[in-house]
């Protein structure tokens, strides 16, 4: 017998949210029928569909994949952090603007190194090496380009910054969780060895800080690290910091423990997850760089239970 969760999911209005509970919760095959009949259906569910539209404005104008949060980089970012299909249609095309812009030579060369630390913001290049490899484009020279700009600008204590003060020798877990998060997905992949070492020693990096405390003090990094937000985009809470180390292959850690004791903690009675935080406003807010979907703030999240059972079923904590 289903659980109630799992059946809440499978009615959910997403085609998406619907056929990865079929085949990841339920365990369904693709061939079934009912999978592929909602299968089919993703690329019109409205998430999809909103996040798929709209790379031009008013006046026909492609927009820089970078603007917040129209542009394509964004867009594909949460497309491949829903776990859309990789041969979804639309999504290769929609990544050449971000491709042809972070392996130019003039984006590549622009690597300001201060006190011998390259300063640059991984989370760029992470999240998108982890779009491409997603959508099947681990192969592509330029998801090579990418992955071996991070490996080359990893700092000694395994993560990344593009904090510019001389006296900055503390990485940033806002620049190295997407950089994780684009390595080890390469990595995985292809096999490339640079690109799985340097996801180890960022894995490192975020456990020796039990993913969300402070490794001098023991005390938690902020009290917005320790709430759960959607989506990530490439600021830092515990909630990401424990899906990248599933996915990853790190969750298994001992030191990953109180995370995931908290992630359980935050799980309602009714077994859902709640966004409790977002990192910017709603559509139609007069937040100066407004979503383009309402995620659901304060609600019990489809994307964000779907994500919390597949990292505690990684750290077998869920049958």
């Amino acid at each position: 017998m289903l659980s109630p969760v799992i059946g809440w999911l499978l009615d959910s209005d997403e085609p998406l949210m619907r056929y990865r509970a079929l085949v990841e919760l339920v365990g369904a095959s693709e061939e079934e029928a009912r999978v592929v009949e909602t299968r089919r259906r993703i690329a019109d569910g409205p998430i999809v569909r909103t996040l798929l539209a709209g790379r031009d404005d008013a006046a026909g104008h492609r927009r820089h994949p970078y603007v917040k949060w129209t542009g394509a980089h964004w867009r594909l970012t949460s497309l491949m952090d829903l776990g859309a299909p990789t041969d979804l249609p639309g999504a290769r095309e929609a990544m050449e603007p971000t491709l042809f812009w972070l392996t130019s030579r003039a984006h590549v060369r622009n690597v300001p190194i201060i006190r011998g630390r390259a300063r640059r913001c991984a989370s760029i290049e992470g999240n998108a090496l982890a779009v491409a490899v997603h959508f099947g484009l681990a192969d592509d020279p330029r998801s090579k380009v990418m992955a071996d700009g991070l490996v080359s600008w990893q700092w000694p204590d395994g993560g990344w910054n593009c904090d510019r003060r001389e006296e900055a020798s503390h990485s940033s877990f806002h620049e190295t969780f997407p950089a994780l998060r684009g390595l080890g997905a390469c990595a995985r992949a292809t096999g490339d060895a640079p690109a799985s070492e340097a996801s180890d020693r960022a894995a490192e990096f975020i456990l020796r800080h039990r993913v969300c405390f402070s490794e001098r003090t023991g005390a938690p990094l902020s009290p917005k690290v320790m709430k759960l937000h959607y989506p990530p985009y490439w600021h830092y809470d515990f909630f990401a910091g424990l899906r990248v180390l599933a996915e990853s292959g790190h969750i298994g850690d001992p030191r990953a423990t109180e995370a995931l004791d908290l992630l359980e903690e935050k799980r309602g009675e009714d077994g859902r997850w709640v966004i409790e935080a977002v990192h910017f406003g709603r559509p139609g807010s007069k937040d100066r760089t407004p979503e383009i979907i309402d995620w659901g703030l304060g609600q019990p999240s489809e994307p964000v239970t779907l994500a919390a059972m597949q990292v505690l079923r990684a750290a077998g904590r869920l049958s």
